[in-house]
């Protein structure tokens, strides 16, 4: 590179420097979100459990409850339940398609809701997970009036995170962030089975 070349990049990244800080500087505001993993993608509750590691890492407290999940052992939650400072409740059933029983789904997701609302006034808790919320709002186990009434009541700091599938416009609308993962390519497509360390 010349020096001519090496100026211009240094004055462009100058620049860029100056526009990034400005933008960064502009926004005062500290509130804890409302943030919404959703779509058909892989990653939702992986990109969860990785701001749950963050928040830990910052000294907050992390609670988590599982709404479908629970009827089996996944890896992150064998490493995350032995940390402290983190609280884990697999509180579903499994899969709706594998309990076949509505009733028993709702009853599920009722007590995982109460939980959710009780872990909202934990002080010192900085991020909630709701993990798989999604789906007991897609399929009516919970009304989604009153998920988004006891969201909008939890502390003015605590961060909350909602994962599942066809996350609903309510919510959406009511969300801080939304982030929605895009199924681009999987290799269950091409026969490839759920490996340890990977889907759990």
């Amino acid at each position: 590179m010349s020096e001519d070349e090496a100026e211009r990049h240094r004055a462009k990244m100058a620049r860029r420097k100056a526009v990034q800080d400005a933008e960064v500087a502009a926004k005062t505001i500290e509130k804890g979100l409302l943030m919404v993993h959703t779509g058909a993608g892989k990653g939702k509750s992986t990109a969860a459990f990785g701001l749950a590691l963050r928040m830990l890492g910052q000294g907050r407290g992390v609670g988590v409850v599982q709404f479908i999940k629970g009827a089996w052992s996944t890896g992150e939650r064998g490493v995350l339940e032995r940390l402290p400072g983190l609280e884990w409740h697999s509180m579903g059933e499994g899969f709706t398609w594998e309990t076949q029983d509505r009733a028993r789904d709702i009853a599920a997701c009722r007590r995982a809701w109460e939980r959710a609302l009780e872990l909202m006034q934990r002080p010192g808790l900085g991020l909630l997970v709701l993990d798989e919320l999604c789906i007991a709002l897609r399929y009516g186990y919970l009304p989604v009036e009153e998920v988004l009434a006891g969201l909008a009541g939890r502390p003015a700091m605590l961060h909350a995170v909602v994962t599942g599938r066809n996350a609903p416009p309510a919510l959406v609308e009511a969300a801080d962030l939304v982030t929605e993962m895009l199924p681009v390519k999987h290799h269950f497509a091409a026969g490839v089975k759920a490996q340890a360390g990977i889907e759990f």
